[in-house]
Order: C-alpha cells, then sequence, then structure tokens
C-alpha cells in the first residue's frame, strides 16, 4: 500500500517483549516502528530508578537494548524509530542511543523532545491560577500534605512531526500520550495540518489501538478460544491512509488473531467517553466502523474528529504515607470468626488502630466446602496499614505480627505477599493545565525549535455531535441460564484511581438485549462489591458496546491500592463469570 504509512508497535509496556522490536523489523515491510513503554505506574518506577540510581536515570533502558539490534537495519530501510522511552529523561535517553551509533559505525539524526517536566515551575504555575485540581478526586494540589516528585504534561504529535519534518531518524519522546508516536508520523507523511480533525481522529484510534502491542493481536482476548495459535503472537501494524482510515493487521507467520472482536475489545480498553480525548483532537469512537477484510486484516474507517479541548493532562506523582501490610491464610472451618480473633490480636499487640493515619482489611473467600485439596480450603486476610510515621509500619509492625505465630488461629501460617514493606507510597495525582502554559521543545544537533498546541494558535472550534442510534427492540421470549461471559466480551483496566469495563456484543439482537438489560444498577447487582461506587456507563452502538467507568475503585492508583488486582485487569472476567438469564433466542443465534 503505497498511499499508506506502515507503523508498527514492537512493545506495550515497561518489560513487554525484547525481541518484538527485530521482529517487527525483519518480519516484513513497515515505515514506522514505534514503542510505548509510559503508564502512570512506569512513571513511578522511573523515578524510583532515579533515586536508587541517579539522576542521569529516569528512562526505559530496554529500549536501548531493542536499539542496538535494529538500528543499522532501519537506517538501511529508512525505517523511522519513535518511542516515548525518555520517560523522565529524554536527553539521557538521547545520549546513550548517540552512543550505541558511535560504538557502531553508524550515522543517524537523533531528536529528543522537553518542555514536559513541570517540577520546576510548579509552584509558579500554581500561584499564577493553575490548580491542578485532581482529575478523580476533584480536589487542588493545594489541598495535598504530600510531596510532588514528577508531574509531566502529557505532549501531543506536532513535535514528533517536526522532528521528522527535519530529517530526524529517530525520536525519543518524554511523556507524550500514548498515540502520539502514531499520530506523529502519520501527520508527516500526509502532511497534515493541525484542522485537519477526522484525519487525525483516525491516526488517535489507530494509536489507541496499536498502543498495548499484542493485546489487539489476540492477547487477553474475552473469546480466546477463537484465536488459533498463543505461541508468538504478533504485533499490531497500522497502515494508515490520508484520510485517517486505516487497516490493522500483523506480520504473517505470527501468532494471535486480528478480528473486529480483537480490535473492538481494545478499543473498550481504559476509556471513559467515546468522546475520546487528546491534545492534539477529540476522535468520537461512537462513530467509526469496523470491517473484517481479510485474515488478520481489520479495516477502520469514518472516525470523526473536533477541536482539542483547551487543556493538557499533567500525570503528577506525590510521596504520601508511609505503608505495610500482612496476607494471612485462614483455612478449614470457621473463617470469618478466625478472622476477627486474629484483627482483634494483631491491632492490640501493635497498639490499637486508631494510630494508622488508614487500615484497610479485606477477607477473600476463595475457600471452598468440603475442599478437595489444601489449597482450596484457604481464605485469605488481608491487613494493609498507612501512616505518616514511618516507624509504626516499619519493623516494628512486622515483629509485633510474627510474634504471634504460636499464639493465635489454629493452622495458622502467612503468605509472602509484599504489602508496602514500610516503604512510602507513590499517590498519583491526575490533573489538567491550561494549554496556554504549555510548549514543546525539540532538539535536534544545536537546535531548540519550540512548539506550541494547536490551542495556542487560534483556529475556529469545531466540535462533532454524533446523531442518536434507534435500536431494534430487544428479543423476548422465554429465559434460561447462561454465564454472561458466553455471550459477551469484555475488557477492562486501570485510568489513574478510576478503572472502566467495556462490554460487546457479537451481534444486532445480543446488543439490543445487552443495551437495555446492563444497567448501572443491575450491574451493580450482578457485582455487589461495586455497589458503593460511582459508576458512569456510556454507549458506544456502532462497536455495539457499553462501557462503564468506576470512580475511585483503585482508590489513588496502581501504587496505593490494596486490591489483589491493582490494576482491574480482571473485573471484565469476573462480570463473565456471573450467571444472568436471556431469552432462549439469544443462545441459538449465538
Amino acid at each position: 500500500m503505497s498511499n499508506a504509512i506502515r507503523i508498527g508497535n514492537c512493545s506495550g509496556y515497561y518489560g513487554d517483549r525484547l525481541a518484538a522490536a527485530k521482529e517487527m523489523v525483519d518480519g516484513g515491510p513497515i515505515d514506522v516502528l514505534t514503542g510505548d513503554y509510559l503508564a502512570e505506574l512506569t512513571m513511578t518506577i522511573l523515578y524510583n530508578q532515579q533515586q536508587s540510581r541517579g539522576q542521569h536515570m529516569g528512562y526505559v533502558g530496554t529500549f536501548l537494548k531493542q536499539v542496538k539490534d535494529v538500528m543499522a537495519t532501519c537506517l538501511e530501510r529508512n525505517i523511522k524509530i519513535v518511542s516515548n522511552a525518555g520517560g523522565l529523561n529524554p536527553k539521557g535517553m538521547a545520549d546513550e542511543v548517540e552512543k550505541i551509533l558511535q560504538e557502531q559505525g553508524l550515522t543517524a539524526k537523533v531528536a529528543y523532545i522537553d518542555g514536559d517536566d513541570l517540577i520546576p515551575d510548579i509552584e509558579r504555575l500554581q500561584t499564577e491560577g493553575q490548580t491542578f485540581t485532581n482529575i478523580d478526586k476533584g480536589l487542588p494540589l493545594s489541598d495535598t500534605s504530600n510531596k510532588v516528585v514528577t508531574a509531566n504534561t502529557y505532549f501531543g504529535a506536532w513535535a514528533i512531526k517536526e522532528a521528522l519534518d527535519q530529517g530526524a531518524d529517530i525520536v525519543i519522546c518524554p511523556r507524550v500520550t500514548d498515540a502520539a508516536v502514531v499520530i506523529g508520523p502519520a501527520a508527516w507523511k500526509f502532511n497534515w495540518q493541525r484542522n485537519d480533525y477526522d484525519a487525525l481522529a483516525g491516526a488517535l484510534a489507530a494509536g489507541h489501538i496499536i498502543e498495548c502491542g499484542a493485546q489487539c493481536c489476540g492477547g487477553n482476548y474475552s473469546f480466546f478460544e477463537e484465536v488459533p495459535s498463543f505461541r508468538n503472537v504478533g504485533y499490531p501494524i497500522a497502515e494508515i491512509e490520508a484520510d485517517g482510515s486505516f487497516t490493522i493487521t500483523k506480520h504473517p507467520g505470527t501468532g494471535g488473531l486480528i478480528s473486529v472482536g480483537t480490535i473492538t475489545a481494545q478499543l473498550l480498553y481504559e476509556i471513559s467517553t467515546p468522546a475520546y480525548y487528546n491534545p492534539d483532537v477529540i476522535a468520537h469512537f461512537d462513530t467509526m466502523s469496523l470491517e473484517q477484510v481479510g485474515d488478520d486484516r481489520v479495516y477502520v474507517s469514518g472516525c470523526r474528529g473536533s477541536s482539542p479541548p483547551p487543556t493538557h493532562k499533567v500525570c503528577i506523582n506525590t510521596i504520601g504515607g508511609f505503608k505495610n501490610g500482612v496476607e494471612i491464610l485462614l483455612t478449614g472451618l470457621d473463617i470469618e470468626k478466625k478472622a476477627e480473633l486474629f484483627i482483634d490480636q494483631i491491632f492490640h499487640n501493635l497498639g490499637g488502630q486508631e494510630q494508622y493515619d488508614e487500615a484497610e482489611i479485606q477477607l477473600i473467600r476463595s475457600d471452598q466446602e468440603n475442599p478437595a485439596s489444601n489449597e482450596v480450603a484457604h481464605a485469605a486476610l488481608r491487613i494493609s496499614v498507612t501512616s505518616s510515621d514511618p516507624n509504626k509500619v516499619g519493623r516494628l509492625f512486622s515483629a509485633k505480627i510474627t510474634e504471634l505465630g504460636l499464639a493465635t488461629i489454629p493452622g495458622n501460617t502467612g503468605r509472602g505477599n509484599s504489602m508496602g514493606d514500610g516503604k512510602p507510597v507513590i499517590v498519583y495525582w491526575p490533573a489538567l493545565i491550561d494549554s496556554e502554559q504549555v510548549m514543546e521543545r525539540l532538539h535536534m544537533g544545536d537546535t531548540v525549535t519550540e512548539i506550541l498546541p494547536t490551542q495556542r494558535l487560534g483556529l475556529d472550534e469545531i466540535y462533532y455531535q454524533e446523531v442518536p442510534v434507534t435500536l431494534d427492540k430487544a428479543p423476548a421470549g422465554d429465559e434460561v441460564p447462561v454465564p454472561f461471559g458466553k455471550l459477551f466480551g469484555a475488557r477492562s483496566g486501570d485510568k489513574g484511581g478510576c478503572a472502566n469495563c467495556g462490554v460487546w456484543a457479537k451481534t444486532d439482537a445480543a446488543y439490543s438485549f445487552l443495551f437495555e438489560y446492563l444497567s448501572i444498577a443491575q450491574l451493580k447487582k450482578l457485582l455487589p462489591d461495586l455497589a458503593e461506587y460511582d459508576i458512569e456507563r456510556y454507549e458506544i452502538p456502532n462497536l455495539k458496546a457499553l462501557n462503564f467507568y468506576i470512580h475511585d475503585i483503585l482508590k489513588d492508583g496502581v501504587s496505593s491500592n490494596n486490591r489483589i488486582d491493582g490494576q482491574a485487569k480482571t473485573l471484565c472476567e469476573y462480570l463473565r463469570a456471573k450467571t444472568i438469564e436471556v431469552p432462549k433466542v439469544l443462545i441459538s443465534s449465538s
């Protein structure tokens, strides 16, 4: 497809398959190799890396190993590399790339972007009226006593485009949005202008689909039995056309599956409203069409775009209190009585529960009646405490629990899970900044180019409003019990302190039923542990989907909550395991 740009993504997170970069370059033709390594949790990891190893760190070191593997081939084939592996230190990453080029006797133009780091200016910005109000909590940053340790603006794609316009072979990005590494090369290829919103929206959708690597290629897919093979699951390629339409595919000979279902699943991953916000454009996911056009080829078209919002998102991390915890196995009979006894004993030995800023207790009933093995006779008692005083959650905390080892419940034993170890908690604080305060800086050699965001260019505002869709009447008739997941797919994930759970149907009839059946009240009835949370429901009829956005379920983000699944990845399969009553006709037509 000479009229398209082929963008292949080799990474969806820090720690993804190391060999994927070389496999993408060697496996078939691509024009651009991208890598997405940054989640909110990753910024915390990179901060801790700087604290332990020095300020010269703060980037994704594994990316350098990938550069060593592919740089020569990429230069030979004119494949551009665009990655957000620069993390907290894009200049440091660019310097290391230059060293690799020198070691390999290669010549290439290396660009890096910065200007996202707000730490030097955050106090000034607050005095000038930027409140950095927590998106989830509604509280200004000034209300927290926590120390701010990182604060990075999510940049868009235009500095990336400028770097490629200036001839860059490799572009090292800081905390750009996940999709920016795809939008930028597409805008470069077709010389899109700032207000080509429909085309930009298409590229944003493509970027959102391929940003998580193998996950759109059958990885983590609800209907996993449809996937021919999970050996050597391929990584995705977006073939983007001039109008923003695109085809998602993968290299031949790789495992996995690309289908309308796998693409739908990824479109629903970690979103809230179907109006998907980005600093360059708002993409309306409820306007696009998906079509299976071949084996492992899905064509996506018609995604409409609107002017970007007047703000940029900011990823702020703060240091909260100190945290420690313990997990005890309770086994056999009288689980609740054993838990009550042990809780009372622990806090009495520690000097009282009230001394802690927060104490969270979870009794997880995974035990089975009349168990067939020792392992299925266990329940888990999880106790986690947080305090601003490190002495209250340090070695003394662990020692006071250990000394109860022979003086407590029958069958007493613990499980060696780390639940804080007395270390400080990193608290995620998602916020917004007025885009008038944002400036991207592109570094190429000795030249620095300042890039204004679209919001500062005075363009006319355009907003696309979709016409409501009328659905067919839901099927009715005699009902039968069936597991929710036999009819409906789902995918869930974390959004800061919130989580989403997207649900989709395979047929129009099943979606009409889903649309009427799965209200917020019904979701809470199926999943009673969600009852306390504020939940929003969004309808996406073109994808035969609903999306539920669950506020505060993850507290202050992945690093701070005490859930076993701190990223809400399993929430979707929990829902799919529930038994519901459906009309027989849906079973016969599924």
